[in-house]
């Protein structure tokens, strides 16, 4: 497989047992001559205030997202998502993420 566009599902992983959100988009990856991948994607339908507010605050927590394509339960690989201004979405692979993140959340 050197392309496919299609759907796919981004999840935001909290921990190994809990997913606290996922989000459908429509993808496009390519993978190059050495196996490296590209992918860019949006997501599948626009999302409302509320997703949006989720989307946003799970971004800045951390933009790692597990992606699960047609006919996976769940995601196997680990990408790092950029969001444009426009809305078009990079996804990165994430190989070395070690699943953890420090979060400090200002309570005054």
């Amino acid at each position: 497989m050197d392309r496919f566009a299609g759907q796919a599902r981004l999840e935001w992983w909290a921990n190994h047992a809990t997913c606290l959100e996922e989000y459908d988009i429509d993808i496009t990856v390519t993978v190059d001559a050495v196996g490296k991948w590209r992918a860019t994607g949006r997501h599948a339908s626009a999302l409302d205030a509320t997703q949006r507010e989720g989307w946003d605050f799970l971004m800045e927590m951390d933009p790692h997202f597990s992606i699960a394509f047609p006919g996976e339960d769940r995601g196997r690989i680990t990408v790092r998502v950029v969001e444009a201004e426009d809305g078009t979405l990079t996804l990165l692979e994430a190989p070395d993420w070690d699943g953890s993140v420090s979060v400090t959340f200002d309570l005054s």
